[in-house]
């Protein structure tokens, strides 16, 4: 391999990128410009030009799936595998550096990281003290507040006034120091102290700063439009070296920062420049996606906000020409469901793979209606964003297992499972152990055995436990004999866990047991249980399986960094799509998120794109008339296919600026006000054109609810009589008449 192979059939922008290697670097990278080739390129261009050594290079990923995907691209282009780099997520990196300087935050380098089942279960106990009405103040929301905190930087001394809040009474500064305090007794953190520790650390530490300074001769971080203000002062720490330039490349694109509901602030990519004087701009606008009219309709959307930097993708393949972006109108959420299912049918039987399809909605309730129809049409589906692997209840329960099986001092380990399965420790038992424990002043592993020696338990209570920590000592012996395979299968068997799931006769505990055998298979692929517990306290991607053969159905946020050959994209109407909610609450600000939000979902897409919004839709258990988003009026009428609502943008005019509900309707009554029935009903109108008359009296067939007879009808609806449905009203176009 010549120096110079791994730059071939670079665009020029993308060359730019990839060699202007000394000083800050901002490169905008569009929706398919190519921005993890132009990372892992970069890379590689650094150390085959002899700038650094592989460990000299630290480069920041969002995903441990970006992480794998970046390092197998390096290496493909080294020609052999990576070795001994800083390449890795936030928290995966700082997990590393905190092991090596654990001691300066109260800690040593065995310190446990624990999960959001834990933060719970050790928050419980740390708020007894204030008697915090949880009814009222609830724990999770407690956490979040605490979470939120880390993510900003703040320690509970840092915390002003003005940061603080009145949730729990007022208490939450004063929990957050306590919680804080018993998290280094446990010698344990959570994910936001990974961060939190090593900015404290290289923030009162110059000789540590210093050190990274000098290790790390650059800085790559991809997605930067995602980072929150910790990350961004983490980064910023790293970068500024005294007298030299900072040699750090952010690749990111604030037309898709779409997580500040998650602390991300596409602050932090707007204020590059500043940040970083002289800083160098690239922007990466050639799309090899999508189609031309799917990059004009999502260009012309953007181009609506005013806090952007700026670029306008354009198609960078040959075969760029394609079908217009469509925008469909329908009467409500059930014929919404029914045209893309139709759709998708159509497309399927010519050839196109079920994997290449995605509907992409808004919020979760959308997903109801489009579930109920994929199972009636037979259309194999996914719904994607459920629990993941490591996340199930059974899996939990195992890790549990194992954190104590190498660390007898685990107390919330211990906790979880000392009555998995039952052995008769209730609140009282429970409360005994944590005396002891306090008293002699150690772990609930090490009171049990004092209490079992004291006959402080009795019966078969006290057999069960005597068994079940004779249980770890055993296999604390065959861990070093054996190995962590052979140790933990044995002591899930040996506990009467696996044991408790196969006497089980729910449906779901055949599935659960499979799933810890495989949890026992995955072992396998590490040299030590400790390795293994770290790698799944930080890995957080979930796992897919027969991309191919399901449709995927998903939230725009669940879909960002993902693409198909055709996406639908239904709900498109105010309140939904924008949300009221992210609307109400941040303003003009909020909007340009939800505008970016909508960019995303159009640029997923590779060939085809549908956009649809129904005249009613049903929110939870109430239907209510909806007026089409103003992001449909946003779409440039050259590349866009607009059927069944052909009106609206006339009838939109005279209100466009309007969006609260209060502006449509009555406050006391929940009417429509007249002025704006006026106007909607065009839509409305429109839509019903193409409804048949039915006759009251005839008889009909409709494909849910049956036959039935005409009771009542007006124009585009009618009031049915089914024979086995009841009484219903329904669109006239779909119903059948009959001669039966």
């Amino acid at each position: 391999m010549t120096t110079s192979s791994h730059l071939d059939r670079l665009n020029p922008e993308q060359l730019a990128a990839i060699e202007t290697t000394e000083g800050p670097l901002l490169v905008l990278a569009g929706a398919g410009t190519g921005k993890t080739r132009v990372l892992t390129t970069r890379f590689a261009h650094i150390l085959l030009s002899h700038r650094a050594k592989p460990w000299q290079v630290l480069t920041v990923t969002f995903t441990n799936k970006a992480a794998r995907e970046m390092r197998e691209r390096i290496g493909r282009i080294l020609g052999k595998p990576a070795e001994g780099l800083w390449l890795g997520t936030f928290h995966a990196l700082c997990a590393r550096m905190l092991r090596r300087h654990a001691e300066y935050v109260g800690l040593t380098s065995g310190f446990l990281i624990l999960d959001t089942d834990d933060q719970m279960r050790l928050l419980k106990q740390v708020v007894e003290p204030w008697r915090i009405d949880v009814k009222r103040w609830p724990l999770n929301g407690l956490l979040g507040i605490i979470q939120r905190w880390k993510d900003r930087g703040l320690t509970p001394d840092g915390i002003t006034p003005a940061e603080s809040t009145d949730y729990a009474d007022g208490h939450a500064r004063a929990i957050y120091a306590a919680y804080q305090s018993r998290l280094r007794e446990l010698n344990a953190c959570d994910f936001g102290d990974l961060m939190l520790h090593v900015v404290e650390i290289l923030r009162t530490r110059p000789d540590v700063l210093e050190q990274y300074q000098r290790l790390f001769r650059y800085i790559l971080v991809d997605e930067y439009q995602d980072t929150n203000t910790i990350q961004y002062l983490w980064l910023r720490l790293l970068a500024r070296r005294e007298g030299e330039p900072s040699n750090i490349c952010c690749v990111g694109d604030d037309d898709q920062s779409i997580y500040s509901w998650r602390g991300a602030e596409v602050e932090n990519i707007l204020r590059f420049e500043k940040d970083f004087p002289g800083a160098k701009i690239v922007r990466l606008e050639r799309n090899y996606r999508s189609t031309a009219q799917i990059l004009g309709a999502a260009a012309g959307l953007i181009a609506h906000n005013e806090g952007r930097l700026g670029k306008t993708l354009r198609p960078g393949r040959d075969d760029a020409q394609g079908e217009l972006v469509h925008v469909v109108g329908v009467w409500d959420s059930d014929a919404e469901a029914r045209e893309v299912c139709s759709r998708i049918e159509n497309l399927w039987r010519s050839g196109h793979p079920l994997g290449e399809f995605a509907i992409l909605v808004r919020a979760g309730f959308q997903t109801r209606s489009f579930e109920e129809r994929l199972v009636q049409t037979g259309i194999p589906y996914r719904i994607v964003g459920g629990l993941r692997f490591y996340e199930r209840a059974e899996i939990r329960d195992a890790i549990a297992y194992m954190r104590l099986l190498i660390n007898p001092a685990d107390d919330l380990a211990f906790e979880r499972i000392v009555n998995l399965p039952k052995r008769g420790v209730g609140p009282a038992a429970l409360q005994k152990l944590h005396a002891q424990a306090r008293g002699q002043r150690s772990s609930l592993y090490v009171a049990l055995g004092a209490l079992l020696e004291s006959k402080g338990f009795k019966g078969k209570s006290a057999e069960k436990l005597a068994a079940f920590q004779d249980c770890f000592v055993q296999q604390r012996a065959l861990l070093e004999k054996e190995g962590h395979v052979v140790a933990v299968g044995t002591l899930l068997e040996d506990s009467g866990y696996l044991e408790m799931w196969r006497e089980d006769k729910s449906p779901d505990a055949p599935g659960r047991l499979d799933n810890l055998k495989e949890l026992i298979r995955a072992l396998a692929d590490f040299g030590t249980l400790g390795e293994f517990l770290e790698h799944i306290a930080l890995v957080m991607d979930a796992e897919g399986a027969n991309e191919n053969e399901r449709v995927s159905v998903m939230t725009l946020h669940g879909a960002k960094g993902l693409e198909f050959d055709t996406v639908y994209l239904p709900g498109w109407e105010e309140g939904v799509f924008p949300s009221q909610r992210t609307v109400d609450e941040g303003g003009d600000k909020g909007l340009e998120e939800e505008r970016r939000l909508a960019y995303v979902g159009i640029t997923r897409a590779r060939y085809r794109a549908t956009i649809l919004h129904a005249a009613n839709r049903r929110i939870y258990a109430n239907w209510q008339e909806s007026m089409p988003s103003r992001f449909l009026d946003e779409l440039p009428d050259e590349y866009v296919d607009r059927e069944g609502e052909t009106a609206t943008r006339k009838a939109r005019q005279d209100y466009s600026g309007f969006f609260r509900p209060s502006v449509f309707t009555d406050e006391v009554t929940g009417s429509m006000s007249p002025l704006v029935a006026k106007k909607r009903r065009s839509v409305h109108d429109e839509l019903a054109e193409s409804a048949p008359k039915i006759e009251v009296g005839a008889r009909v067939f409709h494909q849910k609810f049956g036959y039935g007879v005409v009771i009542g009808a007006d124009r585009g609806s009618a009031e049915v009589a089914f024979e086995k449905a009841g009484a219903k009203r329904v669109m006239a176009s779909y119903l059948q008449v009959t001669g039966e």
